[in-house]
């Protein structure tokens, strides 16, 4: 059964009739990484630096020394990202196990409320709300918050800083308490560059979804793209990061496997 199921969906893939979505911004260094206040450590940005390209440091190949964060670009938070985490068994992420880097995904869609307020905050009413018009978050499902930010990629608006610190979308504890406990969800994918709200350190409590996600062993994608190329139920996501030896998190691509009937 197993070998005809992968054997349709080779098939499939290669007809077109399951498509690939690449979810994933290129890494380069511009892409911006999260700013912290200045009296912590900072995330190190993207860096390239070519060795060889046909020439005579290399005349027959092209390689480049490349250094960067964890968490830079298309990334991927394991639970010892969190010192809610830390203490979890298979928390960094050359311990969890490769299967759960394959799960199904619900998009929720909030880029009208994240349009007309940057600082939108999502909540467990209106989660509930949206079941009741789109239908019940199945168990181990990502959860993808479409927000259409990536389309801010390349621009100021994407971090959005202001005096005060980001000014980006995300959710209050209600609503992650609610994602993890009530639907057990494999976690939580945004497009911004965090999975928490800009403002969320102002929260009770302060950065709700990272300490909550990551405290009960779920997972985060952030800075995500195309989104909105995904159907509501149905799309299947692959994000393996980089098997970094006691890795907090890592860059990755991340692709959905999309059904011709889900389109």
């Amino acid at each position: 059964m197993s070998q005809s199921l992968l054997s349709d969906l080779a098939v499939a893939l290669a007809s077109g009739a399951v498509r690939v979505i690449d979810l994933t911004n290129t890494l380069s260094p511009d892409f911006p990484v999260i700013v912290l206040p200045a009296e912590f450590g900072q995330c190190a940005p993207f860096r390239m630096e070519k060795l060889s390209r046909y020439d005579d440091n290399g005349p027959a190949w092209y390689w480049n020394n490349i250094s960067m964060n964890e968490h830079s670009g298309t990334h991927f938070d394991a639970p010892a990202h969190w010192v809610t985490g830390k203490d979890l068994p298979s928390n960094t992420v050359d311990a969890i196990p490769a299967q759960d880097f394959m799960a199904p995904v619900v998009v929720i869609d909030i880029s009208a409320e994240a349009a007309a307020d940057a600082d939108f905050v999502l909540t467990r009413t209106f989660l509930e709300t949206w079941e009741r018009e789109n239908g019940r978050i199945p168990p181990r499902h990502w959860i993808a918050l479409r927000t259409d930010w990536y389309k801010r990629v390349g621009t100021p608006e994407y971090l959005n800083l202001l005096e005060d610190g980001a000014h980006s979308p995300g959710p209050d504890a209600g609503a992650v308490e609610f994602m993890v406990h009530e639907r057990n969800c494999i976690g939580l994918a945004v497009e911004t560059v965090g999975t928490d709200a800009g403002q969320a350190s102002t929260f009770t409590p302060p950065l709700p979804a990272h300490s909550i996600l990551h405290g009960n062993g779920r997972f985060g994608l952030q800075c995500l793209t195309n989104l909105d190329k995904l159907p509501t139920f149905g799309a299947l996501i692959v994000a393996c990061p980089l098997k970094i030896e006691g890795g907090s998190g890592s860059p990755l691509r991340v692709v959905a496997l999309v059904g011709e009937t889900n389109a």
